[in-house]
C-alpha cells in the first residue's frame, strides 16, 4: 500500500520552519536561522520526530537549485564583472587558508595518544583531506540572508557569489586531487578537462538561448506564463548537464542559468513567480533538510576539544582568507568582514564531501562527529554574524557603490547652491 506520510512530513517542516522563522525575526535574526534549528530539533540530533527520506531530500535538492537560479536572476551582471579578478583572488584565499588549517589541526589531534583513526588511507592523506572539508563552501544560506537583507545586488553581495563559484570549481579541483591520491582510478587530467569543458559549454549555450530567448519573449509579449515553464526548463537542464555530464555542482549551472536570463526583460516578473515557488515549499524544506541529516556520535573528552578548535578554525580561516583576498583587492575593511563571514556556512557541501573521504578511507569515523558539529555551527552562525556586519556597516560605513551614489548628490547639490 502506498504511504501518504511524506504528506505529514511536509506539513510539519512548513509549519515548523515558519513558527521558529517568525521567532528568530522577533529577536532581530534571520529567518533562516529559524528554518535551520527546525530540521535540528526535529530531526536525530534532538527529538527525533522526522528523518531524512528520499523524498525530502529530492525536494530539498530542487529547492536549493531554485534559490540559486533566483539568484542568478537577481545578480547585477556588470557589478559581476567588475568584482571577477576580485572574486578569484578571493577565492583562492579562501580555499588555501582553511586548507592550511585544517591539516595542521588534523596533524595535531590524529596520532597515537590523541584521537585513534580506523580510515585506511595515510595519516598524510588524512589530514589533508580535513583541511578539503574546510575549503567547503555553502553560498544558499548566504544568498538566502542576504535577500532578506535585501543586500544580495550590494558590491559585496556580489564578490561573495563569484567568489562562491570559484570556490566550488577550486573545490573540486582539491578533492579529486586527494581523491586521486587514494584511489588511482580518478584521473585529475579528466576532471580539469571537463571543467574547462564546461565554461567554453556556458559561454556557447549561454550566448545562443539568451538571443534565442530575447527573440521569443519580443514575440510572445502576452504568454508570460510561457516564459516562466521556458526559464525553469532551462534551468533545470543546465544543473543536470552541469552535474551529470561535467561533474560540477547542479547549483553552479543553476546560477549561471540565472544569470543568463537576468539581461532580459521579464526578469522581474520571473523573479517574483520563483520567489513564491521558493517560500511556499523548496526553501523550507532545503535549510530543514540540512538539520534532518545532522546526527550526533558519542564524543570523548578529547574529540570534544578537536572539535571546538575545529569549529574556531573553520570560522577565523575563512574570515581571514577571504577577508585578506578582498583586502588585497582594495575593498573596505568593513566589506572585507562582509565577505569573510559571507563565505564562512559550509552547509550541505562540506557533508556531501566528508561522506565521500569517509567511504574512500580518508577521514575516520572518529572524525565524522566533529565535522558535523563544525557543519552545524558554521551553518546557523553564518546568517548572525552576516546581519550583526551589516547591521554595523549600515552606521559605520555603506558599499562603494553607494559612497560613489552619496558624492554625486553632493556634488549636485553644490553646484545647484553656486548656480542660485
Amino acid at each position: 500500500m502506498h504511504s501518504y506520510r511524506f504528506l505529514l512530513n511536509l506539513a510539519v517542516i512548513l509549519l515548523c520552519t515558519k513558527l521558529l522563522g517568525i521567532a528568530t525575526k522577533k529577536v532581530q535574526m534571520p529567518q533562516v536561522v529559524g528554518a535551520l534549528l527546525a530540521g535540528l530539533l526535529l530531526g536525530p540530533a534532538m527529538f527525533g520526530i522526522l528523518s531524512e527520506t528520499d523524498f525530502i531530500q529530492t525536494v530539498a535538492e530542487l529547492g536549493v537549485i531554485v534559490l540559486m537560479f533566483d539568484a542568478g536572476l537577481e545578480t547585477d551582471i556588470k557589478e559581476l564583472k567588475k568584482s571577477g579578478k576580485a572574486s578569484l583572488v578571493i577565492a583562492l584565499c579562501g580555499v588555501l587558508i582553511p586548507l592550511a588549517g585544517g591539516f595542521l589541526t588534523a596533524g595535531f589531534f590524529n596520532k597515537p595518544g590523541m584521537i585513534e583513526s580506523d580510515a585506511s588511507s595515510s595519516i598524510l592523506l588524512q589530514n589533508i583531506f580535513i583541511g578539503v572539508v574546510l575549503t567547503a563552501t555553502s553560498v544558499s544560506i548566504t544568498v538566502e540572508t542576504l535577500k532578506e537583507l535585501g543586500k544580495l545586488k550590494t558590491h559585496s553581495g556580489n564578490a561573495i557569489l563569484g567568489a562562491a563559484i570559484i570556490d566550488d570549481i577550486l573545490g573540486i579541483v582539491a578533492l579529486t586531487v586527494i581523491t586521486s591520491m587514494a584511489d588511482p582510478s580518478v584521473q585529475i587530467a579528466v576532471v580539469l578537462g571537463k571543467i574547462a569543458a564546461f565554461f567554453v559549454f556556458i559561454l556557447v549555450i549561454g550566448f545562443l538561448f539568451y538571443k534565442a530567448y530575447k527573440y521569443w519573449m519580443s514575440r510572445a509579449d502576452k504568454m508570460r506564463h510561457r516564459h516562466v515553464i521556458i526559464a525553469f526548463v532551462f534551468c533545470l537542464l543546465m544543473a543536470y548537464i552541469a552535474e551529470h555530464v561535467f561533474g560540477v555542482a547542479d547549483i553552479t549551472g543553476a546560477y549561471i542559468a540565472g544569470l543568463i536570463i537576468s539581461n532580459t526583460e521579464r526578469t522581474e516578473y520571473l523573479q517574483s513567480k520563483f520567489d513564491i515557488l521558493s517560500y511556499l515549499l523548496l526553501s523550507p524544506v532545503f535549510f530543514a533538510s540540512i538539520g534532518l541529516s545532522v546526527e550526533l556520535p558519542k564524543m570523548t573528552p578529547v574529540i570534544i576539544l578537536f572539535t571546538l578548535i575545529l569549529v574556531l578554525v573553520a570560522v577565523l580561516t575563512k574570515i581571514l582568507g577571504c577577508g585578506l583576498g578582498a583586502k588585497m583587492c582594495g575593498y573596505q575593511t568593513n566589506q572585507c568582514m562582509r565577505i569573510g563571514i559571507g563565505m564562512v556556512s559550509r552547509g550541505e557541501v562540506a557533508l556531501i564531501v566528508a561522506s565521500k573521504g569517509a567511504a574512500m578511507g580518508l577521514m575516520g569515523s572518529s572524525f565524522m562527529g566533529p565535522v558535523v558539529v563544525m557543519v552545524v555551527v558554521t551553518t546557523v552562525i553564518t546568517p548572525i554574524l552576516l546581519k550583526v556586519v551589516y547591521n554595523r556597516g549600515a552606521i559605520a560605513a555603506v558599499d562603494v557603490s553607494e559612497d560613489i551614489t552619496g558624492y554625486h548628490e553632493k556634488i549636485t547639490d553644490l553646484r545647484q547652491k553656486h548656480q542660485s
